[in-house]
């Protein structure tokens, strides 16, 4: 793969959040996966829930905090910088799903992660079809890294 940067800002507590290093690896998996060979930079922002309502409910007139906030670079034609957008992903709602839904931490991180930089590459789930194909995606993605498909019921 081409040159990744992944900066990842932490505006909440650390406790229960996984390091820098994992983002970088999860990032680069989903890029991989998409089969994206460009160099590529990320900006994650882990919040807090005060913080991710705020923010979907600015952006998606949703008044509450969700897992994972997908926000593409929107680049002006000819600029050809590698960055290709920043994912705000909420601690606590990220700790209440794994809890809720019996997965690990880590790997509720980690399809988050893999879920919003897809959505990053332009990968949506509006439409049926195209949900099928971008959490097919996923499954791939995270069954390469050891993590079992988070859509089996």
């Amino acid at each position: 793969m081409s040159q990744l940067d992944v900066a990842v800002g932490y505006a909440t507590s650390r406790k229960g959040v996984p390091a820098s290093a994992s983002f970088r690896r999860w990032v680069e998996a989903a890029l991989k996966g998409a089969r994206r060979c460009k160099a590529s930079e990320v900006a994650i922002r882990i919040v807090d829930a005060d913080e991710g309502r705020a923010l979907n409910l600015q952006y998606r007139g949703r008044d509450y905090a969700t897992n994972v906030l997908s926000f593409p670079a929107d680049l002006p034609p000819g600029l050809n910088l590698p960055l290709i957008g920043d994912l705000v992903i909420c601690a606590p709602v990220v700790a209440r799903e794994a809890a809720e839904q019996g997965k690990k931490p880590a790997d509720h991180w980690a399809h988050m992660t893999i879920h919003g930089t897809l959505h990053l590459l332009g990968y949506d789930h509006i439409e049926e079809s195209d949900a099928e194909a971008m959490e097919g995606l996923e499954a791939r993605v995270l069954a390469g890294l050891g993590i079992s498909d988070p859509y089996l019921a």
